[in-house]
């Protein structure tokens, strides 16, 4: 077994738990290094005897930093999350999650089973201080851009101090990877007129107002406002954007089936689809899922990010380069200082107009 070495600086990436297999994460890897050239150290965690046969065709023997650490079991897609912690303790995805906590890694990358994932990394790592539940954060193409979609799936039933901390760890991840220095904050409901939406929405809106020297908070924003130039955070519960998320993913892929099959249909559209060649490029990188690779699990003592179960080796090599900008950029710290004000603003008493 190779040992880590780098300490919190190394991207440990889970290499069992994805359903495409080792290989396909290997080979991510060395795409990762061939396009990410500041890219922090690897610590790939898995079966080493799998593993090491994999390096060598890859050209990755021996590289200065790459290191395997050995885990001999691995969580399945069908497994229950906690009773796949207390069995499989020598997991992959258990042992990179251990590897933040002992400090010999910053980020772990892992295609695992979500719920175990999940449970794994609150249960090892805990929440930092100040934030009662994990949010995933994913990113999702707009007009003239992308937003931040937090919570994704982590918590499908948030209490109103759960969505004011997801707005917070949304906009600082939002500055991390999509590089907006004050992010536009928006709460999605049905009707931005004031008092529409649930009891959550309204309670939600109403401390998302009083925090607003930590946020930069617009109001509320229905669905045909997300895919506009409109906000750049959209703050939801773990169902709601669950929903959201899987909804356009899907639709991304409807049209983009519906428009080869189209486009294929006749010699003429075959050839104006020839002359088009670049702008349906174009398009496709932009509303492509494998851009960013995956999706953090936000608001623990360490960095988790999640990738789909059944992610490439393209969108595992983004999910990667995302890592190394999370180690890079300090994220938590900024996090927890933001997390502690807002707190404290919520705490002092409602001051009557």
């Amino acid at each position: 077994m190779v040992t880590p070495s780098g300490a919190t600086g190394r991207i440990a990436v889970d290499a069992m738990g994805g359903d495409l297999g080792p290989a396909e994460v290997v080979a991510a890897v060395k795409l990762a290094f061939a396009e990410f050239p500041e890219l922090n150290p690897i610590t790939l965690v898995g079966d080493e005897a799998t593993l090491r046969p994999l390096l060598k065709p890859a050209g990755l023997d021996g590289h200065e930093r790459l290191a395997i650490f050995h885990a001999s079991e691995v969580v399945t897609m069908d497994d229950k999350p906690l009773m796949a912690l207390k069995r499989k303790k020598d997991s992959s995805m258990v042992r990179a999650i251990e590897l933040i906590k002992s400090g010999d890694a910053g980020v772990v990358v892992s295609c695992g089973n979500t719920g175990a994932l999940m449970a794994a990394g609150t249960l090892r790592l805990r929440t930092m201080e100040g934030v009662d539940r994990p949010a995933l954060a994913a990113v999702i193409p707009r007009e003239g851009g992308h937003f931040i979609l937090i919570d994704a799936g982590a918590n499908p039933e948030a209490k109103a101090d759960h969505l004011v901390h997801n707005a917070i760890l949304g906009s600082n991840y939002c500055r991390i990877v999509l590089g907006v220095d004050a992010p536009r904050v928006g709460l999605m409901t049905i009707g931005t007129e004031e008092g529409k939406g649930n009891i959550l929405v309204a309670e939600t809106h109403d401390l998302l107002k009083r925090v607003g020297n930590v946020i930069n908070y617009v109001g509320p924003v229905e669905g045909f406002h997300v895919f506009e130039n409109h906000v750049d955070v959209v703050v939801c519960d773990g169902f709601v954007g669950n929903i959201l998320l899987k909804s356009w993913e899907s639709l991304s892929k409807f049209f983009s089936d519906s428009l080869k099959k189209e486009l294929r249909s006749n010699p003429v559209r075959m050839a104006g689809a020839v002359l088009s060649h670049g702008a349906f490029a174009a398009l496709k990188r932009r509303i492509n899922p494998e851009r960013y690779g995956g999706a953090p699990l936000l608001g623990l003592r360490g960095n988790i990010l999640k990738a789909h179960g059944s992610s490439n080796r393209q969108a595992i090599k983004s999910a990667i380069g995302a890592a190394s900008e999370i180690i890079k950029n300090d994220m938590n710290h900024r996090i927890e200082a933001d997390v502690a004000r807002a707190n404290e603003m919520l705490r002092q008493p409602v001051v009557a107009s």
